[in-house]
Order: C-alpha cells, then structure tokens, then sequence
C-alpha cells in the first residue's frame, strides 16, 4: 500500500454526485440489515452513535427499527451531516474529524451504549487513530459494530477515495490495536455479495459514469434495473462466512457491559 498520505476525501461533492444511489443501492441495504442483526438493540433502552454517518442512511433505519433509541452521527463532511440531519430531525449530528485529537462534544464524552462505523475505515490512511478518538464518545462496555470492504478493490472504488479493503484479520488487528476488545471479526454475504462485488469491478470506470446524479442516459436506468435484481439476492440473507468480501467485526469498548 502506498504509505504517502492521501488528503480527505470530497464528500460534499460525494454526497452531491452519489447520494441517491448510496441510498438505494441494495449492497447498503444488505450491510445496514447486517449491522442492525449485530448491534442487538432489540428491547433495549440505548444511545447508538454512528461514526461516519455519512448522509445518514443508517440512522434513518435504526430510527424506524427503534424509535426509543437515541441517536447522534458524526462525519468529517458537513454536507452529509446537513442531508442526514434533515432525514432524522430528532437525532443529534455533528461534524468532526475524528483523525485529529480533540475533547468530545459538550455532553458527549462516553455517551454512547451501542456504536456503529459502517464503511469508513477503508477511507482514511490511519484507521486505528480514528477509531481511538471515536473511543471518547463510547461508554464503559459500548458494542460496535464495524464494516469495512473486503475482496479486490475496483476503479469506482478508487475513485471514491478507498485507500485499502480488509481482510477479517487486518480489521480485528485495527481494533484491537485501538484499544477495543473484539468479539469476532468475519466476512458476511457469500455468495451475493462477491458476485455484486465481481460486477462492479467488471464494470470498471464506466460505473463512475452510470451511478453519477447528473447520468440520466440508458446506462443510468441499466445500473438501476442491474439494482433491483441484486436485491433479490441480498434478501437470501446475511449470511456470516469468511469468503464472504463484507468484512464485519463486533467488539466492546473494555469496562463494565450493558445489560
């Protein structure tokens, strides 16, 4: 891996490009059904904290499955926090870059019982600096959840800004490394996510092109009709498998656990 570091990420011109396709696309509906099976909120009181909401996505699901579940999202982008702030007003949002020390929010420090961190870590060149600061945020025995990409990495992929995938191994070494007790660390998804994976890493530099907002050509309508038979596949299950190339992991913050 190259070991230059890379400058953030646009987001705000992500979100602006991409941000109706993050929300359909079915392999984000797949991780987010993923992450709300292990982040086992059902009939708990909680507080979750999303670290890198992104446009919110996530949050607008927990909010739906548990109404009485306090949510806050963080996110380096302003502009995603603003979309997913609209999309959940009752949920606390703030914009931070969690590669940079700092003291947590006012009223924020160890707030958090359950955490998730969807897709984040491939963006950032030191994975285990973010997820340490995040740590200030999470209480004595908080769960979290963590996805990251595993498999090849493809030319959309690049383009958005990715600059590793993982294997289960390297995410439990990023964790622990971090200061988090991990539970497990494992793939999910084999075989519908590898074969999603496999297409879009056929498809090349031409899915920058057919997943763009300002793409309303036949290429556009085939990567949504391309979707829609995906989502017959994800719904097969979430299936937890080392040849999965959804890379999940679940750990604790070290402390006292939730009930």
């Amino acid at each position: 891996m190259n070991s230059a570091v890379v400058p953030h990420d646009d987001w705000d011109k992500h979100w602006d490009e991409y941000a109706d396709t993050a929300a359909t696309n079915p392999a984000q509906r797949f991780r987010r059904r993923l992450i709300l099976d292990l982040l086992q909120l059902e009939g708990k009181p909680g507080r979750l904290l999303d670290i890198g909401c992104g446009q919110g996505d996530l949050i607008a699901d927990l909010h739906k499955a548990y109404p009485n579940v306090e949510l806050c999202g963080t996110d380096y982008s302003q502009w995603g926090v603003d979309i997913a702030a609209k999309k959940v007003p009752s949920a606390r949002f703030f914009s931070r870059d969690l590669l940079q020390d700092g003291e947590p929010q006012e009223g924020l420090a160890g707030w958090a019982t359950h955490a998730a961190c969807s897709e984040v870590l491939e963006h950032v060149d030191d994975p285990e600096t973010l997820m340490r600061n995040a740590a200030a945020y999470l209480a004595p025995g908080c769960r979290v959840v963590v996805t990251v990409p595993g498999g090849p990495m493809s030319a959309f992929d690049r383009h958005i800004g990715h600059r590793r995938h993982f294997s289960p191994d390297d995410l439990g070494t990023v964790l622990t490394s971090a200061g988090y007790e991990l539970e497990k660390a494992t793939g999910a998804g084999f075989p519908q996510f590898n074969l999603y994976r496999l297409l879009v890493i056929q498809r090349g530099k031409k899915l920058v092109r057919d997943v763009s907002s300002t793409n309303t050509g036949a290429s556009s309508a085939a990567a949504r009709v391309t979707m829609a038979a995906f989502r017959g596949l994800f719904a097969l299950g979430t299936v937890q498998s080392r040849w999965g190339w959804q890379t999940v992991a679940v750990a604790r913050m070290p402390g006292a656990r939730n009930p």
